[in-house]
């Protein structure tokens, strides 16, 4: 088989984190342009001067996959001449691509084209350029329609006419069996198109249909959305009847396979592109900004959906901790959706706050939320709490009942002296009285501090409480409220409390904690940085006698340090209890 071999490498730029990257291709005739097809690969993250330089370093796995996308990109540029007679369905793509025609004859040839592929799907010499062209046709049509003429394309029946040939054009409405809304998404990007430099691997499956990150943003935010807006994951698939042609958007989470020619195909997807969709902005200097300054990051508190609401999909809450934001969490999310039944039955959430503030303050702020969310999904299923580090503390005082007695634990007068001053339904009370969430029902511990770190207690945390910056707010009332008792949480009645006084092991907090059960079955993942020394062991932040708490349905002790989110045994045990879970209920 000769193959005509077109690449070209143009002036830097990044793909993959790679200093270079590939000019798109003009489409000639004869000619077909398709993505790596790999279902998962893994892709370096530094920049280097040349390939030869690559090649000769250390990184054998970096250059060997970078070698394969050269070589794979290059390959397929080419239509071989055995497959000239898909000569009809390229001319037709490429036309369509033409911004000097209208957005009517665009579309219409994209159909011709994806129509001329589709009877050729099952042709043993030109079935994967057949799936091809209609998998391109299909994504480059559906982002066409829904930005052109200001959507007045979208979601309605049109007669698309181009060289002769008119198509009858209609829009498959929303299913129960996988197909979405047509008018719930705003835009649309091709999944090949998504900057995928930040998570690890890519997962996608091959097959039938166009690819893409469905993405919901409203003029004006609806609640829970991040501020790009809400993405999904979405295979545009064309039936055709002649030239009478339906349009579905299939969620692949939900249908693998859809008929199309006459026959069932497994459906092509990308679900990671939607995850890389989301901002790229450094994890470290956002965390960071998040805990020195906390009185300017107040508008970034919140739970945010990752995907659209669906009623039949258990919520699965993801808390990060302590210098951290939401992001740490894409990997994690990423891998565990490489499950086909976790992927189906869960749906990822994840809150966010400035964790330079006290966690009680944080736990009641999450706990806030958790109840806006049920008011506005009272046919939710109940959730799955998943915490980090300080996130796992305020994991635990959404599932733990707290009432005024219990602080007695701390002593009589102690506690006498802490709510002298503090009214129901104040700032105070709803930090130090709560009632464990209900619609709650299981919760995973990835190194929480459940008796605080000796670090929040030494020069690094004495450093960082100076520099900590709270919100007016938090600090007039926890003046105004506790006065010279707040010595009892910070040890200094001249101080407030920040999020580092909340880790000490001498606050009282811990010792409540301590005192009362949780009310859900739980869980813990425990790191001891491969030294295998569990119980005198520590993850370098977090010792096991402050992560170990006895009463966990399971305890996971893996090799690594207090960052051991994304390592393959913590992601394994993890898998492991959300489909324990999915069990049980």
């Amino acid at each position: 088989m000769n193959n005509a071999f077109a690449c070209n490498i143009i002036s830097p730029g990044p793909v993959f984190g790679f200093e270079f990257h590939f000019q798109k291709p003009q489409t000639p005739e004869g000619k077909k342009r398709i993505p790596i097809s790999s279902q998962s690969h893994p892709h370096p993250m530094f920049p280097f001067r040349s390939f030869l330089d690559l090649l000769a370093g250390p990184s054998r796995r970096a250059a060997a996959s970078l070698l394969f996308l050269l070589l794979a990109h290059c390959a397929q540029q080419g239509l071989p001449p055995e497959e000239g007679f898909h000569r009809a369905a390229v001319v037709s793509l490429k036309q369509a691509a033409s911004k000097s025609l209208t957005a009517e004859q665009r579309a219409a040839l994209y159909l011709d084209a994806a129509r001329e592929a589709a009877t050729l799907l099952d042709s043993p010499n030109s079935g994967e350029a057949a799936q091809t062209i209609y998998n391109q046709a299909a994504a480059d049509l559906t982002v066409l329609l829904r930005s052109s003429n200001d959507g007045r394309m979208w979601n309605r029946p049109l007669a698309l006419e181009s060289g002769g040939k008119t198509f009858r054009l209609r829009f498959a409405p929303k299913s129960s069996d996988g197909n979405y809304d047509p008018n719930w998404f705003t835009t649309f990007t091709p999944a090949s198109e998504v900057d995928m430099d930040s998570v690890k691997n890519r997962h996608r499956q091959d097959g039938i249909g166009g690819a893409l990150v469905g993405v919901r943003k409203t003029t004006q935010l609806e609640p829970f959305a991040p501020r790009i807006g809400v993405t999904a994951p979405v295979t545009a698939v064309l039936d055709f009847n002649g030239r009478e042609v339906t349009l579905s958007l299939v969620d692949p989470t939900l249908k693998t396979k859809a008929r199309i020619a006459a026959k069932e195909r497994v459906l092509h997807a990308d679900f990671s592109a939607p995850l890389a969709h989301y901002p790229h902005d450094s994890e470290l200097w956002n965390g960071l900004m998040g805990a020195i300054h906390a009185d300017e990051r107040m508008g970034t508190t919140g739970l945010y959906q990752l995907q659209p609401y669906d009623p039949d999909r258990i919520p699965l809450i993801f808390v990060h901790g302590l210098i951290s934001t939401p992001r740490m969490w894409r990997n994690v999310i990423n891998e565990i959706e490489t499950d086909p039944i976790l992927r189906r039955r869960y749906q990822c959430w994840v809150f966010s706050y400035p964790t330079g503030n006290p966690p009680a303050y944080s736990a009641m702020r999450l706990r806030e939320e958790l109840h806006k969310f049920r008011q506005r999904h009272p046919d939710s299923k109940d959730m799955v709490l998943v915490g980090h580090s300080m996130g796992g503390i305020l994991t635990r005082m959404q599932v733990t009942d707290m009432d005024r007695d219990a602080w007695n634990v701390i002593g009589m007068d102690k506690a006498s002296r802490f709510f002298k001053n503090v009214k129901p339904g104040d700032l105070i009370d709803r930090c130090a009285i709560y009632q464990a969430n209900p619609h709650i029902d299981r919760a995973v511990f990835i190194c929480t501090p459940h008796r605080g770190s000796k670090m929040a207690v030494g020069t690094l945390g004495a450093l960082a409480i100076r520099l900590i910056s709270l919100p007016v707010d938090i600090v007039s009332t926890a003046t105004t409220t506790l006065g010279s008792s707040v010595s009892i949480i910070t040890g200094n009645s001249d101080r407030m409390p920040t999020s580092i006084d909340g880790l000490s092991p001498s606050n009282p907090a811990f010792m409540l904690l301590d005192s009362q059960p949780m009310e859900v079955p739980y869980h813990s993942i425990i790191g001891d940085r491969g030294k295998g020394d569990t119980p005198n062991s520590s993850d370098g932040v977090v010792e096991y006698w402050s992560s170990h708490v006895k009463s966990a349905k399971s305890e996971k002790i893996v090799p690594g340090p207090h960052g051991a989110c994304e390592m393959p045994e913590t992601l394994d045990e993890l898998r492991r209890i959300l489909h324990l879970h999915l069990k049980s209920n």
